[in-house]
């Protein structure tokens, strides 16, 4: 089976963690969004994955060498395909159109899920699908009283379903999901501007292809620093007992970690109070700081600080009174009582 990755967005919501990181890349719990991504689609299939094509915009050399080292920690193969121009779902599949054949899952890469089912590969397709309260946002899905999907609907104005796409797919066989991409593109059928896999999905819905829903138990958005803190707690919730969460060589000096938390290879922390639900990076030092429900980046140096819903980045140096942040990579915050 292959995985086809859209991820060319370069995530402004989330900016200014995106200016330097791609959102897919934002560690959420010590792993990053696309790799814990494609891991749980690998244990839903239960198949061997023999390709991953990430489909990105200019993320630059580096980005391209960690998405495969990605699809190598799953015995894969990277494909690294470009998206020059944003025009929709259908269009961003496309450009990894050479990767369209056999079973393949198509999983956007803003979004992480927890669910407990098995992919039914004998249907022609499977929708990923969550309950929402305000479906007007999502494309939906209604469906018969035997499960199988009867109409898909973008971002329906009036009530017909409150089943969202959370924007992972299943395809029996991906040449035919290229063709009804490529008819799309050469009849110019666009959404205000904008080509969408609905429409395809809809077609070959149309031409009695049979599409089932897997229900998913959690869906988390990645977006922006709100929900990616949120995400950042769920997961560390849910992998609380997974072994090394802090790992055997961090050094903590009377500080108390309070779990669920994740630290990083080679982390420092002195006097500190850490948790609960706190992401730390490798090589981060920290000294005299009290901190939850909160993620810091590899390599920074945060001091004399009392932080709660925060995000610090990479290779940042935070030391002051401050209690709420949002820090990009490289940036320094520094207090000075006197001044």
């Amino acid at each position: 089976m292959k995985i086809i990755v859209p991820m060319a967005g370069r995530g402004s919501r989330l900016r200014p963690h995106t200016l330097t990181v791609p959102k897919p890349l934002t560690p959420i719990a010590g792993k990053p969004v696309v790799q814990r991504l494609v891991e749980d689609i690998a244990k839903i299939s239960g198949e061997d994955i023999e390709e991953i094509a990430f489909i990105i915009g200019d993320f630059g050399p580096e980005t391209e060498k960690d998405l495969k080292a990605i699809a190598q920690s799953l015995g894969s193969k990277g494909h690294i395909v470009y998206q020059d121009e944003p025009l929709g779902t259908a269009h961003a599949i496309l450009c990894a159109k050479e990767s369209l054949s056999g079973p393949v899952v198509v999983a956007f890469a803003d979004t992480l899920f927890r669910a407990d089912f098995k992919l039914n590969s004998e249907a022609d397709g499977v929708i990923w699908t969550k309950k929402v309260e305000d479906p007007s946002a999502f494309g939906v899905v209604k469906m018969n009283d035997q499960g199988v999907i009867t109409d898909f609907v973008e971002k329906p104005q009036t009530f017909v379903s409150d089943e969202a796409i959370i924007g992972i797919y299943y395809f029996k066989d991906g040449a035919v999901l290229r063709s009804e991409l490529q008819y799309l593109i050469d009849n110019n059928i666009t959404h205000k501007g904008e080509f969408s896999i609905t429409d395809a999905l809809e077609n070959m819905k149309n031409k009695d292809m049979v599409f089932t829903t897997g229900v998913v138990d959690h869906w988390m958005d990645c977006g922006n620093k709100a929900v990616v803190l949120e995400t950042n707690s769920k997961v560390l919730q849910f992998i609380k007992d997974e072994p090394n969460l802090v790992h055997p060589s961090v050094k903590l000096e009377n500080t108390e970690v309070i779990p669920p938390c994740y630290i990083g290879e080679g982390a420092e922390l002195k006097d500190c109070i850490v948790g609960p639900y706190v992401s730390i990076g490798s090589k981060t030092k920290m000294n005299r700081v009290e901190i939850n429900n909160s993620m810091v980046m590899s390599l920074s140096n945060v001091q004399h600080i009392k932080l709660t819903e925060s995000m610090i980045g990479n290779n940042a140096k935070v030391d002051g009174r401050w209690n709420r942040l949002s820090v990009g990579d490289y940036t320094q915050m520094e207090f000075e009582p006197n001044a």
